[in-house]
């Protein structure tokens, strides 16, 4: 499928940076949320007390985010690329380790946004979270927007929150022309975002899906590998740089 195909479109949850040490989310018992109770967008909108704890957690929790490194499923996608069969790339994770693996920023699309800064809810100013850290150290509290005053949070889509207009067009688009879509790490029972693959397929895409258990699409997908993200990446990338060699 990988040799078929012209134009692969990858759809990656948390599953691929658990290997990089990130947890994950929902996972029964060390998932992040079973530990705390996510706090809701409309929550942190009218609540000042609200805001303070969404700040102390983002900068007295685990910091392993910050720290984590891409992984061979990461660098897998980015050897693709430079053979021509990536279109692009999908993904439900807020980490920013697709960029940091090398992977050009405009074949990427945040479905959920990005935890490694800040922004303005207003304006869309971005902020550095070193900076915001030093003065919520300081003043135990985040100061509004510079420019224009508004409300700065994570650049995350929070619980309640809007899904991104842009972004969904993007996917949208990059579905619709893509021939294979393969997902690496996701449970894709988070809506909107796990109807892509199903579009995908609808469409007449092949559906791949690796995941270490089992998903609500594996019925529907061409194939379905339930096993190590980054080893079968690599030994995929690897095989089919083999194939296209001349004889």
């Amino acid at each position: 499928m990988l040799k078929n195909s012209n134009a692969i479109v990858f759809f990656t949850g948390a599953g691929i940076s658990t290997e990089s040490g990130i947890p994950d989310f929902r996972s029964p018992g060390t998932g992040l949320w079973t530990k705390m109770q996510p706090i809701q967008f409309q929550d942190f909108m009218a609540s000042e007390e609200m805001r303070l704890e969404s700040w102390k957690r983002k900068f007295g929790g685990d910091q392993v985010m910050l720290t984590a490194q891409p992984n061979e499923g990461h660098n897998a996608i980015v050897a693709l690329d430079k053979i021509g069969k990536c279109s692009g790339l999908i993904t439900q994770n807020v980490d920013n380790l697709h960029q940091n693996s090398g992977l050009a920023e405009e074949k990427i699309v945040e479905l959920h946004g990005n935890a490694t800064y800040a922004s303005c809810l207003s304006c869309a100013q971005r902020y550095e979270l070193d900076e915001l850290k030093v003065q919520f150290e300081r003043d135990q509290s985040v100061a509004p927007c510079s420019d224009c005053g508004g409300i700065i949070k994570t650049a995350t889509i929070s619980f309640g929150q809007s899904m991104p207009e842009v972004p969904m067009q993007r996917a949208t688009s990059m579905v619709e022309a893509c021939d294979l879509m393969i997902v690496l790490g996701s449970s894709l029972t988070v809506y909107p975002a796990a109807g892509f693959p199903e579009y995908a397929k609808q469409l007449g895409a092949k559906l791949v899906i690796i995941n270490r258990d089992e998903t609500g699409l594996d019925a529907i997908a061409d194939l379905v590998i339930q096993q190590q993200i980054g080893a079968v990446m690599q030994q995929a990338q690897q095989r089919l740089h083999s194939l296209l060699q001349p004889l």
